[in-house]
This record gives structure tokens, C-alpha cells and sequence, in this order.
């Protein structure tokens, strides 16, 4: 198993002890190489359950927490970072220095396996830029290689952030809304890329979506999320539009449940699913 959650509470570490939890009892297993997308209304949930199975947050004492069969809050700091390298968290908006060239904001998805040294030297001049350039190519962004972040759109950064899980060699991909910024076309080609990237190295990928159909077309397992808690967790097939209007109950999702064809949760191109 990649990751087992048994009860798992947590609260957003800048909230006062008696505010409410933003996750709530939530029960999860997931095996390794599965791809799963979270789907939910804004503020379900979604981003916190990200960032917690990346062990940034610490969940509340009494549920249980395992990632690759270690429980990570039960181990000396220095474990957990090294058990962190082994976990990709792509935000929605990439935490990328703007006056940083293109070339070292994507190596940076290759610090944790590298020594001190060689990511010291690889800041003053990019070490294996090559590397580089073929995640950068994956995206058609190969001739941004050696721009200024600050230069690129909205839409070029996130697809930078995305040819940074490319290079890193992390086990489990945590995404969270990257396709934010891009349009259908290029949504469906990033989301592609990452899901085969996924599928050829045997890493499970978690990957939190607003649009509904994407999430249907693409991935075997839908996990929805509302208030904190788990409302569904079932094979995207037994996922029916009932399920669809109760999760988005008070917010209507990008595409509306009713505006789902079915031919839109069979998507003609390649998939690894």
C-alpha cells in the first residue's frame, strides 16, 4: 500500500485548537500505481488531504496514518524528510522563484536525489540540463528552457511545475488542480503526460480536479470530498450523476452532472488506465 488512512482528523496547522477540523474521520487506502482523482466542491477538503499524505500536516492524535507501510509522524525528523523524498506535492500555483530561469526551477524536482554539492553547483550553473529539457519537451515548452519564470504565463507555469514531477523520482505524485490554467485542449494533453509518466514507473498519482468530466474520462477511481469528509469512494463507472448533484449540493461543479454525455467518460485518446 502506498498510503492507509484510519480515522484520520487534521487541522490546518494556522487554526486555533477549538476551530473545526478541516478533514473529519477519513478512512483511505490506496495501492501502489493507482491513479485516483479527488473531486469536490471548493473547500472540501481536497487540498489539506493532499498536503497531509505528503506529511506536511500532522493529523490529531487517535486516527492512523501509513505511507509505504511507515507511519511517518512516529518517526525521528530526520526519516521523515528522507521518507518526504519519496513524495511529489505539485500545488496548484508551483512555488517557483520568478526571477529563476526555466532550466533550475524543473531540476529542482531532482534535489532530493541529489547530495548538497551537486544541487549547490547545479544553482550556479544547471547540472544535466538535458533532463531538463526532455520533461520541458513533454509539455512543448522546450524552447523555455532557459527563460525567466517570470515571464511565462499562468498556464506555462503550471505546465513547468508539471515537467518538474517528470524529473524527480518520487513514488507518489500528489497533484493538486493543475490544470487550472490551461485550456480543454491543453488540459487534456498535460493530464495525459502525467498519468502515462505515472503508469510507466508504477507511481500512484492523487490528483484533485474541478473539472468533473475530466475526472471521469481519465481516472478508474473517484474519491469525493465535502466538508472534510469522504462523501464517495467508488470505480468512476458506479459514479451517477445522484452522487454528482449531492456532492456539488450547494456549489455546481465546472460541468454540471446533468451536462455529462456518456460519451464523455470514454475518452478516445491514449490513457494508461
Amino acid at each position: 500500500m502506498s498510503f492507509v488512512l484510519n480515522g484520520l482528523s487534521v487541522r490546518h496547522a494556522s487554526v486555533v485548537r477549538n476551530k473545526s477540523l478541516a478533514l473529519i474521520d477519513i478512512n483511505l487506502s490506496i495501492k501502489q500505481g493507482e491513479q485516483i482523482a479527488l473531486i469536490g466542491p471548493s473547500g472540501a477538503g481536497k487540498t489539506t488531504l493532499l498536503h497531509a499524505l505528503a506529511c506536511a500536516h500532522q493529523p490529531e492524535p487517535g486516527g492512523k496514518f501509513s505511507v509505504f507501510g511507515l507511519q511517518p509522524w512516529a518517526m525521528q525528523p530526520a526519516a521523515r524528510h528522507a521518507l518526504r523524498g519519496r513524495l511529489f506535492l505539485a500545488p496548484q500555483t508551483p512555488p517557483l522563484p520568478p526571477r529563476q530561469r526555466v532550466v533550475t526551477a524543473v531540476l529542482a524536482g531532482c534535489l532530493p536525489q541529489w547530495g548538497f554539492w551537486h544541487a549547490i553547483i547545479s544553482l550556479i550553473k544547471p547540472r544535466e540540463p538535458e533532463v531538463a529539457y526532455a520533461a520541458l519537451a513533454r509539455f512543448n515548452l522546450q524552447d523555455k528552457l532557459y527563460a525567466r519564470v517570470d515571464r511565462l504565463s499562468g498556464g506555462e507555469r503550471q505546465r513547468c511545475g508539471m515537467a518538474r514531477l517528470l524529473v524527480s523520482q518520487a513514488d507518489a505524485l500528489l497533484v493538486d488542480e493543475p490544470l487550472s490554467a490551461l485550456d480543454p485542449t491543453l488540459a487534456r494533453q498535460t493530464l495525459a503526460v502525467v498519468q502515462l509518466e505515472a503508469a510507466s514507473r508504477n507511481a500512484t498519482l492523487v490528483c484533485s480536479l474541478h473539472q468533473v468530466e475530466l475526472a471521469l474520462s481519465h481516472f478508474p477511481r473517484i474519491v469525493g470530498l465535502s466538508d472534510g469528509r469522504i462523501v464517495f469512494d467508488a470505480p468512476r463507472n458506479e459514479v451517477t450523476e445522484t452522487m454528482l448533484a449531492a456532492l456539488y449540493r450547494n456549489t455546481p461543479p465546472t460541468q454540471h452532472p446533468e451536462s455529462i454525455k456518456p460519451e464523455d467518460t470514454c475518452w478516445s485518446g491514449p490513457s494508461p488506465c
